[in-house]
């Protein structure tokens, strides 16, 4: 299984983009040794459209069609349950468990996600009720996943 993070939009150079880097770079070190075959970012472009309605729909589809019938799909929301970050490691060693070929994050854009996107994914998560800039989400999911796999590791960088 692979881990893979689908981010509509491009992180621009700066502080948010290298401190993405930073915990991304240790989440590809810790995931061989959890069973994880690589760890994966996949930029998508903004969608160009009028309305809202149409960029989610639009950009929904790109999301989508970079999506597998048999992986695990995550879709950050801020309308989602925010799960421990033990849970949210125990969801992604289960996906890893049960063959999934890719436990697939989803940051959307600007407008968020469309419900059918919601209705496609797994589980839905947020980091809290707050509404976060998008730099500070990829941030925060870059750690997460980070930390996921450190957990399922036995590493202490998790000291919870």
């Amino acid at each position: 299984m692979r881990v893979l993070l689908i981010c509509v939009g491009r992180l621009k150079a700066g502080p948010e983009r290298d401190l993405f880097d930073r915990y991304f770079t240790r989440a590809k070190g810790v995931a061989r040794s959890v069973g994880v075959a690589d760890v994966e970012l996949r930029e998508l472009a903004e969608s160009r459209a009028r309305r809202p309605e149409d960029r989610r729909e639009e950009e929904a589809a790109a999301i989508l069609a970079a999506v597998g019938p048999r992986d695990w799909l995550i879709a950050l929301d801020e309308r989602g349950a925010s799960p421990t970050s033990e849970a949210w490691a125990a969801d992604l060693g289960k996906a890893r468990d049960s063959a999934a070929s890719a436990y697939v994050v989803v940051i959307g854009g600007p407008d968020g996600l469309s419900d059918a996107l919601r209705a496609r994914a797994r589980s839905v998560i947020g980091f809290g009720a707050m509404t976060w800039p998008h730099q500070l989400v990829r941030v925060m999911a870059g750690e997460q996943l980070y930390r996921a796999l450190s957990i399922l590791s036995g590493h202490p960088y998790h000291r919870a």
